[in-house]
């Protein structure tokens, strides 16, 4: 689909200002829908990829473009986020094709939840940066964690790394699922063999979101898992950065 004019993009909501989504100032677009089912997800409501609401790629574009200066003043730029916004990379293509052409920078939050196939490809040739979500290393860990394999979150990567596209790897710390030493030791191994990886995004676990699990009616398995300390966080991030990888987390 190249033609702006006739991309429609399922929408979640829009967000300005954002500072927690990529470098600079950022408008984030937050784009509905989600094959995954993270068990610790805080915006299960962007999981149906019938909600939300149809917006024109020619509106999606001329919203983001309102806050061009401000984005470029803080080197910053858009992300698309959701859900998973690859689940709309063909209507996608024809905003990300208008924005490079005004100078945006563009950064993909994703999972990597796709087929490699020519969308995905074409798609990534119009991205600056990805910042990619690795839920959890093992397969059936993450098939429990989230509903779905990690094959094609590697398998993305792998791409990634080809095309030596800009990273950041996102790393959520859930205790006594991905939280110990010996776990933060095989996750720098593995992130070492690709070096267009930046550094590693460590977010602690949070249950900020839960209210939205109660008002959809949703079981929320996490109950009863507490946030990790920033001990913890530390102690983990000093793991990495022993073996060379750059971490990010809130002090």
């Amino acid at each position: 689909m190249e033609n702006l004019n006739q991309a429609t993009v399922r929408i979640h909501s829009f967000e300005t200002g954002g500072t927690v989504d990529g470098p600079g100032i950022r408008f984030v677009v937050f784009t509905q829908g989600c094959p995954l089912r993270c068990q610790y997800c805080h915006n299960p409501d962007t999981w149906d990829v019938k909600g939300g609401r149809e917006v024109n790629g020619k509106d999606v574009v001329a919203e983001i473009l309102k806050y061009k200066s401000f984005m470029q003043f803080s080197h910053g730029g858009v992300t698309f986020s959701g859900g998973e916004p690859l689940l709309q990379k063909k209507a996608l293509l024809p905003v990300f094709k208008a924005l490079k052409k005004e100078h945006i920078h563009i950064a993909l939050d994703t999972a990597g939840t796709t087929n490699i196939d020519e969308d995905t490809l074409a798609l990534l040739d119009e991205t600056d940066m990805v910042l990619l979500d690795v839920k959890h290393l093992y397969p059936t860990e993450h098939q429990k964690l989230t509903g779905l394999s990690n094959k094609h979150t590697f398998d993305f990567l792998d791409v990634l790394r080809q095309k030596n596209i800009r990273t950041w790897v996102r790393w959520v710390v859930v205790p006594n699922i991905n939280d110990t030493q010996a776990y933060a030791d095989e996750f720098a191994d593995k992130i070492k063999q690709y070096p267009n990886v930046e550094l590693v995004e460590i977010l602690p676990y949070h249950q900020s979101g839960v209210f939205k699990w109660k008002e959809l009616g949703i079981p929320y398995a996490l109950t009863d898992t507490p946030e990790p300390s920033k001990e913890l966080i530390k102690e983990l991030s000093i793991i990495l950065e022993n073996k060379g990888i750059k971490t990010l987390y809130a002090r």
